[in-house]
């Protein structure tokens, strides 16, 4: 045990015990929940580094505060690297998360009451794509895109064209947080173009998929600003980035900083900055071809088992179950009993969803946490088994005792970064 550990666990056994207690968690059991992942073990050591002590508010050469020569490399080499993996003109490394990041793009270019063009939260799309609960979904005059059930969940781009030309939106988003597709960015702009509509995407989702070269870059196909978290499948720290055209530059730095926050953690940019030096490696693309083949087989072996997913399957690295028409009911269910077996997933809302979000009709499940670990083809079998035993005998205490042994004899397998065994 390190002397820090030592501390903590003299200092403070109750915080200790908690993060003891969640390493056995996630060492014990199967992720699942597509916007998680495991971060490599260089990044902790960068997050519990003294870059922790420093205040750095403004920009590489053009801070605030002294003391800055170390705090300026690492922001540069992160921003560095990131434009060049994303072949992006512009990147601001310094939003704290995924909300604050699109929400510093909104802010840096529509004024209140605009029309935003974004995919309906019940068919894909995030919080912060306009729905009615967040800030921005009161701030803006949000109009939505859906897909088509009847094209295996693919959007509806005749439907969003004519939403378009009749509303006129400022800007149009692309991106999800459900949306088991991959997107047209090329339809998408042209759209834009059509009606003189910015673009945005949010790839928060898939950031490292398209880092990896295993999807497409929004940047090839012109987009004005493109968003990314740094975690999930790109493997980093839990923060954002925002890509633009050179012309946004200035603007979108200033709406980050002063316009919405004000000390960047310098010890995320240090984590980003190294989760960008891993992303540029040979071995990164083959991770993240291995998560678009595990996911094809999971999605392929719960079809074949009876599971109803909401597309049909997959063309990226999550998947959406519908409970409600596969075992008759709701993801909230299916997540408690899932959560018994030691395999965590996250209850999800389906396309115009009847039921409400906390007791939505779906359960959504990604790869990319179980193929850091090293699960591959084979693992996925096994889960798709276990998945449908739990959730065909949800309140057989036998079979949930039974599957929990099986799935926890394989997780002693399959180390998890980071995590001292």
């Amino acid at each position: 045990m390190d002397s820090n550990r030592t501390l903590l666990q003299n200092n403070d056994p109750e915080i200790y015990d908690a993060l003891i207690g969640e390493e056995a968690r996630q060492a014990a059991g199967i992720e699942l929940i597509p916007s998680e992942n495991y971060t490599y073990p260089e990044v902790i050591a960068a997050l519990g580094s003294v870059f922790t002590n420093k205040y750095s508010e403004g920009y590489p050469g053009r801070r605030y505060y002294g003391g800055q020569e170390y705090t300026d490399v690492i922001e540069e080499i992160a921003r560095t690297r990131a434009k060049q993996i994303f072949r992006a003109e512009h990147v601001n490394v310094q939003p704290l998360s995924g909300a604050p990041m699109n929400v510093a793009v909104y802010m840096s270019m529509l004024q209140p009451g605009d029309t935003v063009l974004g995919m309906d939260l019940s068919h894909g799309g995030h919080l912060t794509h306009g729905a009615p609960v967040s800030h921005m979904g009161t701030l803006y005059n949000w109009i939505r895109y859906k897909t088509n059930p009847e094209a295996q969940g693919a959007i509806d781009f005749d439907a969003l064209r004519k939403t378009a030309v009749e509303n006129k939106p400022r800007m149009i988003v692309c991106g999800f947080s459900s949306y088991p597709r991959n997107l047209a960015y090329a339809q998408f702009k042209s759209i834009a173009d059509e009606v003189g509509a910015l673009t945005m995407a949010d790839i928060s989702h898939i950031g490292g998929l398209v880092a990896g070269g295993v999807l497409d870059n929004p940047c090839d196909f012109g987009f004005d600003f493109v968003t990314t978290t740094t975690h999930k499948s790109m493997r980093g720290p839990r923060g954002g980035m925002i890509l633009c055209k050179a012309e946004f530059a200035k603007t979108i730095d200033k709406s980050v900083f002063p316009g919405l926050q004000g000390g960047p953690h310098m010890n995320n940019i240090c984590g980003i900055a190294i989760t960008m030096g891993k992303a540029l490696k040979p071995d990164f693309k083959d991770y993240c071809e291995k998560v678009l083949t595990n996911a094809q087989a999971l999605a392929s072996d719960l079809t074949g088992g009876g599971a109803k997913l909401v597309t049909g399957g997959t063309s990226n690295h999550m998947m959406v179950v519908d409970c409600v028409q596969s075992f008759d009911f709701n993801g909230k269910v299916a997540e408690k009993a899932l959560d018994e077996v030691s395999i965590t997933c996250n209850k999800q809302i389906v396309p115009d969803d009847p039921n409400p979000p906390l007791r939505p009709s779906g359960i959504r499940l990604g790869t990319p946490a179980a193929t850091t670990r090293g699960f591959g083809v084979a693992e996925m079998k096994k889960l798709s088994d276990w998945m449908l035993r739990t959730l065909a005998n949800p309140q057989d205490k036998s079979v949930l005792a039974a599957v929990k042994a099986e799935v926890e004899e394989l997780c002693s397998r399959f180390p998890v970064p980071g995590i001292e065994r």
